[in-house]
């Protein structure tokens, strides 16, 4: 696996995600900065939400092979402007977070902002419940 980055807003579960995948326990950590670690790049929500932080997201995505946009479907505002992906120049796939606490039209609204941000490939998770990690993580060991 190389380097993942994760994109997301505050509070939609990228420190939660990287903990799942890397069978670590499951704790509330606040990422005040980027944080790397050996596969991952851990991005404050902070740089999604505000745009000024854009040229830092894009910089900082030069250090990885692959961008995770990660939505919580249970938050309903539009994230990823429309063909974001494309603005990074490396392949981005798309995660929806926390499926087990979420309805059907929830999960339909966030593939449709991913779809519409240019992401073709979207996994569904849950990192408590544990659904959709296999088969995310075989994804990017791939990778």
């Amino acid at each position: 696996m190389k380097k993942i980055m994760l994109l997301g807003p505050i509070g939609h579960g990228k420190t939660t995600l990287i903990q799942a995948l890397t069978h670590k326990e499951i704790t509330y950590d606040k990422t005040q900065d980027v944080i790397y670690s050996d596969n991952f790049i851990d991005t404050p929500g902070e740089f999604v939400q505000h745009r000024r932080y854009n040229v830092a997201l894009q910089a900082t995505s030069q250090d990885a092979s692959l961008i995770i946009f990660l939505l919580n479907p249970r938050i309903r505002s539009q994230i990823y402007a429309p063909g974001y992906a494309a603005s990074f120049n490396k392949p981005v796939i798309g995660v929806i977070n926390h499926i087990d606490l979420a309805e059907t039209e929830d999960i339909d609204r966030a593939i449709n902002q991913l779809r519409l941000a240019g992401v073709k490939k979207i996994f569904k998770v849950s990192p408590i419940s544990r659904v959709g990690l296999d088969e995310l993580g075989k994804f990017l060991e791939g990778e």
